[in-house]
């Protein structure tokens, strides 16, 4: 794990209310990390409702087809988190580790195995020591309280230079609810589903295929739609729990009115998380938005907007202060997506720098090097072709990613 932690991370971990029904601990039991947390543990009270979307990599983890199984069932007792090493890639042997995680876990807090949920993040291909994990189970369930959001984000750190939180309040048909949630996440960030492992809990009382629609929905604008590496990894996990414990009206259909403000609240602390993770890019010096219209459709926009933010040669042009917009114009070319070289305009920070196929009448190229010395770099992009639209997000390319990555099993 890298020390010096991100110019681009927020101030402090921010305030996180407890959630009724939420308890959680972190422990060190030596999976590789010494002297720091690895394990993280929450315990969830009875009838709590469960939802996740996963990684769509062909050489998912055995912790996420274990929980893409258990989530079917839409109930929830316990989450189990590893740092340090990703049971991904390790056949049977994966498998078999799970399972008795599962199976302790549920022992010890008298659940179906089914409403334990499994996560391991870090090395891929490596035995996971689950001995180590099944040891501790009892010692981290001694310590569980209600508020330790601070403990649990550390405790799912990797290469992460700082803990990911975030909180909401929400109305649900006059009851006032809570949302907070936790994220990892610094390398091997890319979309489908996208970058990471993440929690998000929630007092409110809804079904787990209401939880279930919310949850899809709300991951296309956020872990959806960023990218820091383009590497998609074998463990990305995004889960939302809800206790009920805030007694609302249950609502059984996610596009009811009534869930409005939830959804919103919901869609915002998502979103907050996952630019966190790209904010926590291994390496990073800038936080890049990247806005794309005048596409085909949606999905034009979206492989056009990820063709630029996954371009080494932009990416590194940003990490150089480099107001290099031929770079983008080369990203925009090779999508594989409709674009009209002789209507594509492109901005940054505001300021027209192509136009109408050439660089823009009397461009001056001042106050956009002042624009790339700042922090945060925004770039505009109209292809020219129809009305889709889509923004993403992304972090420059330095030689630090290349130091962490170059020296992360050693």
């Amino acid at each position: 794990m890298t020390t010096a932690i991100s110019p681009l991370a927020p101030e402090r971990f921010p305030d996180m209310p407890v959630i009724a029904g939420i308890r959680l601990a972190s422990h060190a039991c030596g999976v590789r990390y010494a002297g720091r947390t690895d394990l993280l543990m929450v315990e969830m009270d009875k009838g709590t409702t469960a939802a996740g979307v996963f990684t769509r990599s062909l050489t998912a983890s055995a912790p996420v087809e274990w929980c893409r199984a258990a989530v079917a069932k839409g109930s929830a007792r316990a989450l189990v988190v590893n740092s340090g090493n990703a049971n991904a890639f390790t056949g049977s042997v994966g498998v078999a580790s799970v399972k008795r995680t599962v199976e302790s876990t549920a022992a010890l807090v008298g659940c179906k195995d089914s409403e334990v949920y499994i996560a391991s993040t870090g090395t891929i291909g490596v035995r996971l020591p689950d001995e180590k994990i099944t040891a501790a189970l009892g010692d981290v369930r001694a310590k569980l309280q209600p508020g330790n959001w601070l403990e649990a984000a550390q405790a799912i750190m990797t290469t992460d230079t700082y803990p990911k939180g975030a909180s909401r309040t929400a109305v649900i048909d006059g009851t006032t609810v809570i949302i907070n949630g936790i994220a990892k996440g610094a390398g091997m960030i890319a979309p489908d589903m996208a970058t990471m492992l993440s929690y998000v809990f929630t007092d409110a009382a809804l079904p787990a295929e209401v939880l279930q629609d919310l949850l899809s929905k709300g991951v296309d604008k956020s872990f959806n739609a960023i990218t820091v590496d383009s590497d998609t990894s074998t463990s990305d996990t995004l889960m939302l729990f809800a206790t009920g414990k805030a007694g609302n009206k249950v609502i059984k259909d996610a596009k009811d009115k009534r869930l409005a403000d939830f959804k919103a609240k919901l869609f915002d602390l998502l979103l907050d998380l996952a630019l966190q993770v790209v904010r926590d890019g291994e390496g990073a010096t800038k936080f890049v938005t990247i806005h794309v219209t005048g596409a085909a459709g949606k999905k034009a926009a979206r492989t056009i907007g990820m063709s630029i933010a996954n371009s080494p040669l932009v990416k590194t042009a940003i990490a150089g202060e480099d107001a290099n917009w031929g770079r983008v114009v080369a990203a925009v070319g090779k999508a594989g997506e409709k674009a009209n070289r002789d209507r594509l305009s492109i901005r940054m920070g505001g300021v027209l720098v192509a136009d109408k196929g050439e660089m823009a009448h009397g461009y001056d190229e001042a106050p956009v090097a002042a624009h790339f010395k700042g922090k945060d770099i925004v770039i505009e992009v109209d292809v020219g072709v129809g009305k889709g639209r889509s923004t993403v997000y992304t972090c420059d390319l330095t030689h630090a990613y290349i130091d962490i990555n170059g020296s992360y099993r050693t």
